[in-house]
């Protein structure tokens, strides 16, 4: 793991922070996951106020950790905190980020959940059901690639894309449960064969 950052804080920069999530948390349809590739270019990119290397575990350990899969937002949140030099900071970053991407999306879909089950019967809310799907994948997708590594060139790293497409055609065309394919990616990871 890197060493933490030094960073100053100002409360314009918490409040930045907040601000942002809060509009993260409106954009995150197919969940806070789903947000990490304009998490990254904020956090990473834009501020410098996390790491990559950082950003990266913040969503792996989430992921590994079980419970909700949010998780990696607080973990975000507490890495800003730790950069800024305190666990007071620490906790401060935690609550700002999880309070930001909570509260619009849980409000909107409790609202948007209640109405739209009133209106099933609209056309229109049928059509807003099965238009979302193809904005979720394409998330997911811009999220892995992130995760995946910007560096990453088709004409060197071809087996890696290869198998991405093959996994994925696997889990679309079979009933393979995906916790085999998950499995065979490790072996073939660990003896470095991709």
């Amino acid at each position: 793991m890197n060493p933490p950052l030094q960073l100053v804080l100002t409360g314009a920069d918490w409040l930045n922070l907040f601000g942002h999530y809060l509009l993260l948390s409106l954009m995150s349809v197919g969940g806070a996951i789903s947000t990490t590739a304009e998490m990254h270019r904020f956090l990473v990119e834009q501020h410098g106020w996390l790491t990559q290397a950082q950003f990266n575990e913040s969503i792996a350990i989430a992921q590994a950790a079980p419970g909700p899969n949010v998780l990696f937002v607080a973990l975000m949140g507490w890495n800003v905190g730790m950069n800024a030099g305190s666990t007071t900071a620490a906790c401060l970053g935690v609550f700002i980020t999880m309070v930001g991407i909570m509260l619009p999306s849980t409000t909107l879909t409790y609202l948007a959940a209640q109405w739209g089950y009133r209106n099933r019967d609209l056309r229109a809310v049928r059509a807003f059901k099965q238009g979302m799907a193809p904005i979720v994948v394409a998330l997911l997708v811009s999220t892995g690639l992130i995760l995946g590594g910007a560096n990453h060139r088709l004409a060197t790293d071809w087996p890696v894309w290869t198998l991405s497409v093959l996994a994925g055609l696997i889990i679309w065309r079979t009933r393979i449960h995906l916790l085999w394919l998950l499995g065979a990616g490790a072996v073939l990871g660990w003896y470095q064969i991709i």
